[in-house]
């Protein structure tokens, strides 16, 4: 058989809300519609549904924009405390212009607005922050998963980032659980016989984007199953794996 690899996006999920089980909720929706969810397979599950039932959505009505939120949002269509909020969930600002903020998250993810957005989310003051621990997150599905149905799999938060040199975003993983993330490709040869000095594949991001094809972002299929693609498992796996040093950083 050639190689193989299928996305299957879960259809049927309810609307989710702070201290749902997630897991239950998906693994119901995979059998509902008749998907197997197998040995070997990797779930990528969308960053606003784990930000929900975790409590991650908050209302802006509460937050006091300060004298540099007001500032920085001055003259610009996004309220200020809701920049308010990208200013205390950034450990830095890597930079601010025309109101677009990139900063660097806690979790040492360089992004748009700290990864803050209103998008699928009910209310209009309302916004998700993202997970504390997506990576805690990935492996509480992961462990519920192996539990009820007795299957080992990998599974992937992701969200949408934007890119430097190139227009549009696209789906990256923000959290993993049991697998490597990272495939490398240093010390082997290729078909000619050169060798592969630093060539490493970011397998995770690769899988996170080959979800958001079947589950969009306004179709309401925030779960997809990964079928056929042969990971290394990793029971030690993080997001950290991910980020580049800032010693190797050319643009820090």
């Amino acid at each position: 058989m050639p190689p193989e690899v299928r996305v299957i996006g879960i259809q049927g999920m309810p609307e989710v809300r702070e201290g749902d089980d997630l897991a239950a909720q998906l693994i119901d929706a995979a059998e509902e519609q008749g998907t197997a969810i197998d040995d070997g397979d990797v779930i990528v599950v969308t960053q606003k549904i784990v930000s929900k039932t975790e409590g991650r959505v908050i209302s802006i009505e509460g937050v006091e924009a300060s004298p540099l939120a007001i500032a920085i949002t001055e003259g610009h269509r996004r309220d200020p405390r809701h920049t308010e909020l990208i200013l205390r969930e950034s450990r830095r600002i890597v930079r601010m212009d025309r109101g677009v903020i990139l900063s660097e998250t806690y979790h040492g993810f360089n992004c748009a607005n700290a990864g803050i957005d209103a998008s699928n989310i009910p209310g209009s003051n309302t916004v998700a922050l993202l997970p504390v621990d997506p990576d805690a997150s990935a492996r509480r599905i992961r462990d519920a998963v192996k539990e009820r149905l007795g299957v080992d799999v990998a599974v992937i938060i992701s969200d949408t980032f934007g890119r430097p040199w190139r227009n549009a975003a696209v789906n990256v993983a923000i959290g993993v659980a049991g697998f490597n993330p990272l495939l490398s490709y240093v010390g082997q040869e290729d078909a000619h016989g050169n060798m592969m000095f630093t060539t490493v594949i970011c397998v995770a991001d690769e899988l996170a984007a080959m979800a958001e094809l079947v589950t969009g972002k306004v179709d309401g299929v925030p779960v997809s199953i990964i079928k056929g693609y042969e990971y290394e498992p990793m029971e030690n796996a993080t997001h950290e794996d991910l980020l580049r040093s800032p010693d190797k950083d050319l643009f820090r």
